[in-house]
């Protein structure tokens, strides 16, 4: 069920929609003005386009296009008049948004951040990307966890930031904090197309949650981005999928309250609880143990593959190779319990 798109919206339903938003080329202060402009005027067009809509999803890369640009004077804060401007969009046009910024680092290169801003211009959630898309993207490593927020009708939602969508261990974090609807956003490109669908579909059924996906679409004269937003449902099935078509809002209604009633009514396949309780059938509780080898060695500081890897730094795209050790992870600045595990710090 999507409720036409949201048109029927249900006692329980989200209504949500993703914008295949153009990719632009954002190079200097003015551009960066102009295209923070243009995601305002979209979440106008957004509301028009659905009444019911509870929430409108932006790709990764909306503000500053794939450039790669590190340049200071184009990177974002919090507090900085790009951020304002979203919020004020949110509160006019009485709306949640799902943002994208590359954020100002003064202790190395930016990161690459996403934030949900609710109908009052508060923001609801911050996340850094924890995987960027090596050897291509220059982002420092997030290191603020996985977070997770209250979303409307109440709904949980989290946000991963597209190339951490190929790691099932992401989409996993988030439903074990919680998480009903695990938002993807991305600025992949065509090779990615096929990839891209079945990490979405594996994503929503391994986890028993609604995945929200969508892509930047058409050209920047360089690049050519996919757009191609999906809506999967808890059991893998896709609900609504977007085409190629430039500022498309794709819409749906997802329903968490469905996705609750499967996570602790479903026997078989319920895989978040299978995961530590395997085996319960023939043992009591099942097996509570963790059988993964690379678990361990990760906790431990000591994970090596047993092959040999060729591409380990981003000078095959033009960067030097780095001289700083990753720091480790930080509180997160608006959640005061984040339950960031800690981690060893490089040699």
């Amino acid at each position: 069920m999507t409720g036409l798109g949201g048109l029927n919206k249900s006692k329980h339903g989200v209504v949500m929609g993703l914008v295949q938003l153009q990719l632009p080329v954002v190079g200097t202060p003015a551009q960066l003005a102009a295209q923070t402009q243009r995601i305002c005027d979209m979440v106008g067009k957004a509301r028009r386009t659905q009444a019911t809509m509870d929430l409108v999803v932006f790709p990764e890369y909306s503000l500053h296009g794939l450039s790669m640009d590190i340049n200071p004077a184009i990177m974002c804060s919090l507090d900085g008049p790009e951020v304002a401007a979203f919020k004020r969009a949110c509160i006019a046009h009485k709306i949640w948004g799902c943002f994208s910024i590359m954020e100002a680092n003064p202790d190395g290169n930016p990161y690459n951040s996403g934030l949900i801003i609710d109908d009052t211009g508060a923001i609801r959630l911050y996340y850094r990307k924890l995987h960027p898309w090596v050897p291509v993207e220059p982002w420092e490593p997030g290191n603020v966890g996985i977070p997770v927020c209250d979303g409307p009708n109440g709904s949980r939602i989290a946000l991963i930031i597209c190339h951490d969508g190929m790691f099932p261990e992401m989409a996993r974090e988030a439903a074990y904090k919680g998480a009903e609807i695990i938002i993807r956003t991305a600025g992949y490109t065509a090779p990615i197309r096929h990839s891209w669908k079945i990490t979405n579909q594996a994503n929503a059924f391994c986890n028993l949650a609604v995945t929200v996906n969508v892509c930047m679409c058409g050209s920047d004269g360089s690049f050519d981005s996919m757009g191609e937003g999906m809506f999967c449902n808890f059991d893998g099935t896709v609900l609504v999928e977007g085409s190629g078509r430039p500022d498309e809002v794709i819409t749906c209604e997802v329903r968490p309250d469905l996705v609750r009633e499967a996570r602790s009514g479903w026997g078989v396949e319920n895989n978040m609880y299978q995961l530590y309780h395997r085996g319960y059938v023939a043992v009591k509780g099942g097996a509570q143990d963790c059988p993964y080898t690379y678990m361990h060695d990760m906790a431990a500081g000591t994970y090596k593959l047993p092959w040999e890897v060729d591409v380990t730094d981003g000078s095959s795209c033009g960067f030097a190779p780095p001289t700083r050790s990753y720091q480790g992870p930080q509180a997160h600045p608006l959640v005061p319990d984040s339950r960031v595990m800690p981690a060893k710090k490089a040699a």
